[in-house]
């Protein structure tokens, strides 16, 4: 597809050092998405409650959201690369640590005490990312030119999003033929790979923040997104958008009382829009949506928002699979918006606690918003619930294009 990939289109991938950098995300994601998919499948079939599922997103949201801004103070201070580093490390630990604990019978004969265990372990996850998003954020800016920012943050939403094919649908069709311990060995593996690969990793040197007192410097990066109405603008609506419309948190709930398939079917569901994604990201590699960017953001996240009323709405295994491909396809664009205006806007010695306030933003709602999904499908009904949040994401969009008009009208 030479149209496609041309030379302007693929202008990141020619430094070395962020394509080794993207080798290691793709195994990061994948192993992270498998993880979750596992864990997922081990407390509903422990529990059966939808609760428990949103209760496993906030273990993992609470820790990440008290760490962020330390993790992106140090990461204008200290080497991102170490930071990386250590994260992955705990991270393998924690996965082998599940993977011992299931080849000893963790869940067999106390399946309450199992599920605390995995909370636990969760959590640690949470702390793991809420150090390695101000990082692995901020250490782009150190792999390629400030030109090629918008490029480098498509492709690098690309891997992430082929990994979140793929993990998805391996760990379902591995937890379906091969059972939830040989699927948390491959999580192992795959984060050792990306361990591996990280060492292999050159980079430009880091222009650190001034030695203020770390009470100040988190102040410092606070004070400066609440000035930039773009980048909060930016923020806010994409979290929105995550938190109420997180009808993923439920997926094994739909799998299974919905559309009646097992784990593969789960995978499938799971790796839906991250598939879109893909799709998207690679007709966005050639028609870039930043010329026109704060319109097109509003318009993929509210067509997003009518997407997960779709979702809701079906009781089709394969109507609901195009339903989540579609808004994966539309949140994928948000993603790639947003990216590149933090890149764009932020000064390279503020990049970590910016990315570490985009991270208790973004990041850590996808796990607000599955405890908000278990909490209202508890309340409302599973489909309710769904609906509800769809119809909030289109409010809070609607809202938004009338209150913030520099966003609405921004471009690059």
């Amino acid at each position: 597809m030479p149209a496609l990939f041309s030379k302007e289109s693929t202008a990141s991938l020619g430094f070395p050092g962020f394509r080794n950098y993207l080798f290691t995300r793709f195994c990061f994601v994948s192993a992270m998405q498998m993880q979750t998919v596992i864990t997922g499948l081990l407390i509903y079939e422990w529990t059966r409650d939808p609760l428990s599922l949103g209760l496993s997103g906030l273990a993992e949201a609470i820790p990440a959201m008290s760490v962020a801004l330390l993790g992106g103070h140090l990461a204008d201070r200290i080497n991102r690369k170490y930071i990386i580093l250590s994260c992955l490390i705990l991270l393998f630990f924690c996965s082998c640590t599940i993977t011992f604990l299931l080849v000893n019978g963790l869940g067999t004969s106390h399946p309450e005490t199992a599920t605390m265990v995995l909370y636990g372990l969760i959590a640690m996850t949470g702390i793991a990312r809420g150090f390695f998003g101000p990082a692995g954020f901020a250490f782009i800016s150190q792999l390629v030119p400030k030109k090629h920012y918008g490029n480098a943050a498509t492709w690098n939403s690309t891997v992430w999003q082929i990994a979140a094919v793929g993990g998805p649908a391996v760990a379902g069709f591995l937890y379906g033929f091969a059972g939830p311990i040989i699927s948390f060995a491959t999580v192992s593996v795959l984060l050792l790979s990306a361990i591996v690969l990280l060492t292999s990793v050159r980079y430009r040197r880091q222009i650190t923040a001034s030695a203020e007192p770390i009470r100040d410097s988190l102040f410092t990066g606070i004070h400066f997104v609440l000035n930039q109405p773009v980048i909060l603008g930016a923020l806010a609506l994409d979290m929105f958008a995550v938190l109420f419309g997180g009808a993923v948190a439920l997926l094994p709930v739909f799998a299974r009382e919905i559309l009646n398939t097992g784990p593969e079917g789960l995978g499938l569901l799971r790796a839906a829009p991250s598939f879109g994604a893909v799709l998207m990201a690679l007709i966005l590699a050639k028609f870039s949506p930043l010329p026109k960017a704060g319109r097109n953001l509003h318009l993929a996240i509210f067509a997003f928002g009518l997407c997960i009323i779709g979702f809701a709405l079906s009781e089709n295994f394969y109507l609901s699979l195009f339903f989540l491909a579609l808004s994966g396809a539309f949140d994928n664009v948000s993603v790639i918006i947003r990216s590149t205006v933090l890149q764009i806007l932020t000064p390279d010695e503020m990049r970590g606690r910016v990315s570490a306030i985009n991270t208790m933003f973004i990041g850590s709602s996808n796990e607000i918003g599955a405890f908000e999904s278990g909490l209202a499908a508890r309340l409302l009904g599973l489909v309710p619930s769904v609906i509800f949040g769809g119809c909030m994401t289109l409010f809070v969009v609607t809202f938004t294009a009338f209150k913030n008009k520099s966003l609405l009208n921004c471009k690059f």
